[in-house]
């Protein structure tokens, strides 16, 4: 299993990149939100992976952050999600928003995403909803449906909505309680959330 790539960007196109490591150029596919941060030709990149092993194939994913790689193996862990809408659901949504829709049970933001539809939207949300519970169950009662978007702000609320939400990322509550103590409760749930990310990234 190659975990992560290391090495200078040699081509890219709007799905994938081609990551240069001693002397060997890996072919990544990758979603559009990779992509944007993803330096010149010539200049040095880590990807995080994930190998697709095919019966006629092997292909690598590549991804700029672990949230993004999480929420690629937990997509395609659900019936009728491939890599190809995994990665185009990722290219429409952010870790951060995939989270908020799942805890909120926002179906509509997943047909965004080509060769998304309404069946399959709602298929995500509710299985995705159904593995946070069974991996944390601790956080199970914060995975409640909720407006998808939030209005004033709820003190004690809108980190516990937090909280569900990251579960949806592979965070629980005791690898997020040490950074989320710190951010003020009355920011937005996703903006909560993703300065707990940002935290747990300087680490």
């Amino acid at each position: 299993m190659i975990y992560s790539l290391s090495g200078n960007v040699i081509y890219k196109d709007p799905t994938a990149v081609v990551v240069e490591c001693g002397g060997v150029g890996y072919k990544c596919l990758t979603t559009m939100n990779t992509l944007r941060v993803v330096p010149a030709v010539g200049e040095k990149v880590m990807l995080y992976t994930h190998m697709l092993v095919r019966e006629d194939a092997m292909e690598l994913c590549g991804f700029a952050n672990k949230e993004e790689l999480s929420c690629f193996r937990l997509l395609i862990s659900i019936s009728g999600v491939g890599a190809k809408v995994a990665l185009a659901v990722l290219s429409e949504m952010t870790p951060e928003k995939i989270a908020m829709s799942v805890s909120s049970g926002d179906s509509k933001a997943f047909t965004k995403a080509s060769g998304v539809g309404n069946k399959l939207a709602q298929r995500i949300v509710l299985e995705l909803k159904d593995k946070v519970k069974k991996m944390f169950p601790s956080v199970s009662n914060e995975m409640q449906y909720m407006p998808a978007s939030s209005g004033a702000a709820d003190e004690g609320g809108n980190i516990s909505k937090a909280i569900g939400a990251l579960a949806v990322l592979g965070y629980s509550p005791e690898d997020v309680a040490p950074f989320i103590s710190g951010i003020d409760p009355s920011l937005s749930v996703e903006r909560i959330i993703s300065e707990t990310l940002k935290a747990i990234g300087k680490k």
